[in-house]
């Protein structure tokens, strides 16, 4: 039970940062972005979420190509489904396949 309630902890820190994220995309700076992407990263790898992670690292390394806006929006839109994943591995991928059908 203990480990559940550190995992929603997680997730709701997690939470947190996607929605300043979401908040504020239009006006930061492609670097900025990457940075708070790359803390996401960090902290989905750290705690086993395998989905978020590879979102994550796939945000931040669009986050400082051209169309970035669009990039982060798109993974921001996956963001929710990514952080409940139960099926780490399924889930990465079809998540990561649905942002590039999206994204091209």
């Amino acid at each position: 039970m203990a480990a559940l309630d550190s995992l929603n902890i997680v997730r709701i820190r997690i939470g947190e940062r996607i929605a300043e994220i979401e908040e504020r995309v239009a006006r930061l700076k492609p670097v900025d972005i990457c940075a708070k992407m790359e803390a996401i990263r960090a902290l989905a790898t750290e705690h086993g979420l395998a989905a978020l992670e590879g979102l994550a690292d796939y945000g931040a390394h669009h986050a400082l190509m051209p169309g970035h806006v669009a990039a982060t929006r798109a993974c921001l839109e996956h963001m929710d489904e990514a952080l409940m994943s139960e099926d780490a591995a399924h889930d990465r991928e079809s998540i990561l396949a649905a942002l590039a059908v999206r994204i091209h």
